[in-house]
This record gives C-alpha cells, structure tokens and sequence, in this order.
C-alpha cells in the first residue's frame, strides 16, 4: 500500500522531463506478460499505471470479488482492446492463473496474509513475484520466500515504492559520492493517522487491516520506512541488521477515537486491543551502526517519514528539508535546503520522466518500481530489490513482536544471506 508524498518529494520535478523514463537500452525484448492478483484499491491502482506501459500485456486479473475482477478486466479492455482472463472461484483459484504458460510475472496486491503464499506458489511456478507490502509477517514466511527462492531461482520482489522515491534517490547518490561519509545511525518512522480509511471504515466498521491490532502487538507496517534505508546504510551488502530491541506505548488512541467520535458505547470504543499506539525499535548493525524505527498509525498526525541520516561528514533531515555538510555547506552548523542538492545529485531514474508518468502513481515513484520490475521480468534479470532485502524488511514485524513480548529484550536478527552480506556488492539502483 502506498501513502501519500509531501511536495518535498517532488521538488525540481519539472526539470529534465524527455518522452518517457529511459530503463533499458539496446534490442527491445518482448513485452512482460502479466497477471495481477488482487484487484482491489491497490490492485487496481497498480493495474491503471500498468496498462499504460508498452512493456506489459496484461493476460489475466484475479480477485475474490467477481465484480472487483469485471472492474480491473474493463480497464485492460478498454486500453489494450483485449480482455484478461477472469479468475474469481475462490481463494486458490490464483494457482490456475500461476499455471498457465503465457503469464511471465504476477503482481501480488491482496489481503496481508496471502502475501508470502502466493508469492511462494509463483516462485514455484516459474512466475516472477511483484508482491505488495509486507512480503510476509512472520519468521516463517519470512525464511519461506528465501528458501523457495533458493530452490527456484525466480526473483521476488517487494513493491516497496518509497525506496525509488527521488528524494530517497538522489540522497543514495550523495552518500555513494561521499557527502556523508560513513553512516553511523538513521532515523525512519511510518506516521500516518489510518483509523477511519484503513484499519476502519469510515462508519466505524472494522475491516481486515484492524483484525491485525486486536491480534498483535508489534510494528504492524515497517517497510515504508525501512525502503530507502537499506541502500543508505548497505544492508546485506557491506552489513546486516544484528539485534532489534522494541519498545510499545500502551493501546489508548483506538478507544480514544471511536469514544469521541460515536460515544463510549461504540464496540469499537469498547475492544481490546494488543497494539500500541507507537513502537519504537532500536536496530543495532553488524558493524556498529544504528537504526530507530517507529510505527505510529493510530494518533492524529499527518503524513510523515521522520527520515533523518547522520554520517560522519553531514547529516540529513526530511522534517527539516535541510541538510549540513561539513566543508561543502556554507555556514558553519547551519541548515541549508535539500532543494539544490536533490537538483545536482537527481537520479537517471527520474531525469527522463514524462508529465505524464510524474501524474501516475505517487508522482512517478510507482512507475519508476513498475518499470524496473518489469525491465528484469522481460530480461530475465534479477529485480531491483532482492528476495533476501524483502525478508530482511519484513522481519521488522515478528522481531519487533517478540522483542516487546518479552519485556524489550534484544532479539538476535535472522541473517537471510547467510553471511553473504560480509562480500555482496551494493546493486540497487546503481546510477548511470
């Protein structure tokens, strides 16, 4: 699921626009063919990027909802002239889509807890696997999807859109240049009010993202915030996360919530739930260096990141949209604006974005995810973001579970490379 982005992510957009977002040179090969699994609001908003792109024939839409798939199979039609085929007889019917033969990849966007099976039962069939956030919520499902991927051999990606946000980007450029210097801690945070849209609707009515605070107590959606911080500070290529000791205020806002706005009576007023309103997770890496994340989606806030990255040379902060660097910054501890460095160090990713691409999808990151996901589908390529980082984001979940069910202790974190990190070179959105 993608949150909405403040302007900061999209300053200097207007620059350097050319016809479309340059991914892939030389021969053309033939267009990804694809099935897009799940197709309710981020189903469908994925599917309304993709069947504007050239590179993609979408073959077949997959749903529970009879009428959700008509929906998405209308909006292929109407764009390609060409209707998908339907799958829609019940839970499992998704395994009659993985076993066709003219379906290359399938993009995963259903309810959480389908996430890890389906995306291990595309490994299986050969299909590469664009699954939506989280890639999986337990240690399980975790070693699931990087065991069927060592069996297989067929990538799997996590969609997480924020690690190819611009910003995010042309701050990757600067710590690989050596503004920063070594990272030693960051900051990241998931803040984002989701009680009356997400986890409830907005009559109060509880829906399938709220089961997940009455059953657990953890932070429920890490990826967002950990996207761009995994290439900031080389995780799984150069260091590994090594022990994660998480900390959760009590469960207040919920009550707190439907209490004022339907009176105390409301069953929603009156539920338990396990979820605390902010968890605080302290990651300490193999090499020294920090991580703080937080989850906080039940208090009223606006939309926020908190990404702050601290080096030894400079220090960057989203709130602030400013950065410090020592010997390049003109005042002495003073602030300056992003806006210059995020203009000097933009990405090849988003310097050939059309108009219209930077309308789609959070102001083109989605597209730039599609698109690079797409690229390794049709080269048989491994995709942009790996198997082995889907797990080690999504781990956050069950790490961060066990560590406040036992009184803050600190949790050794699975190594998914199995060691490999020591020598893995950084390859993620390596500019050209």
């Amino acid at each position: 699921m993608g949150m909405p982005m403040g302007r900061r992510t999209f300053m200097g957009a207007s620059a350097g626009l050319a016809a479309g977002l340059a991914l892939s040179t030389g021969a053309e090969p033939a267009p990804a063919r694809i099935g897009v699994i799940g197709t309710g609001n981020r189903g469908t908003h994925l599917l309304s990027i993709l069947v504007n792109l050239p590179e993609v024939e979408i073959r077949a839409v997959c749903d529970l909802k009879p009428e959700a798939a008509q929906l998405a199979a209308e909006m292929v039609e109407k764009s390609s002239g060409k209707k998908p085929t339907m799958y829609t007889a019940g839970e499992l019917d998704y395994q009659n889509l993985l076993a066709r033969d003219d379906i290359d990849a399938v993009i995963i966007a259903t309810y959480w807890q389908w996430h890890t099976r389906m995306a291990v039962d595309a490994m299986k069939h050969g299909k590469y696997a664009g699954v939506e956030v989280p890639a999986a919520l337990t240690f399980e499902e975790c070693q699931s999807l990087v065991d069927t991927y060592e069996q297989t051999k067929v990538p799997c990606m996590m969609l997480e859109n924020w690690s190819f946000r611009r910003d995010n980007l042309a701050l990757l450029n600067m710590k690989r240049k050596g503004l920063f210097g070594d990272i030693v801690h960051v900051h990241c945070a998931h803040s984002h009010n989701c009680i009356d849209h997400w986890f409830f609707d907005p009559e109060g009515n509880i829906r399938w993202g709220g089961e997940f605070l009455v059953n657990r107590n953890c932070d429920q959606y890490p990826t967002h915030s950990q996207g761009p911080v995994l290439s900031w500070m080389d995780i799984n290529c150069g260091d590994a996360y090594a022990t994660i000791s998480s900390v959760a205020t009590e469960s207040r806002a919920i009550n707190a919530y439907f209490a004022r706005k339907f009176g105390p009576d409301h069953p929603s007023a009156k539920r338990t739930y396990k979820q605390g309103d902010i968890v605080t997770s302290t990651i300490r890496t193999q090499n020294g260096k920090t991580l703080i994340i937080n989850y906080d989606m039940q208090l009223p806030r606006p939309y926020d990141n908190r990404w702050m990255l601290q080096g030894l040379l400079g220090v960057y902060s989203e709130d602030r949209e400013s950065v410090y660097v020592e010997g390049r910054s003109p005042k002495y501890h003073e602030w300056e604006p992003f806006a210059p460095y995020q203009q000097e160090f933009d990405h090849a990713y988003w310097k050939s974005m059309s108009e219209k691409e930077l309308a789609m999808g959070h102001g083109g990151t989605d597209v730039v995810e599609l698109k690079l996901f797409l690229k390794a589908v049709r080269e048989k390529t491994q995709t942009p973001i790996d198997v082995y980082d889907s797990a080690t984001m999504s781990s956050i979940i069950p790490l961060s579970e066990a560590s406040i069910a036992q009184g803050s202790k600190p949790i050794e974190c699975p190594d998914y490379t199995k060691g490999a990190w020591k020598t893995r070179k950084p390859a993620f959105a390596l500019d050209v």
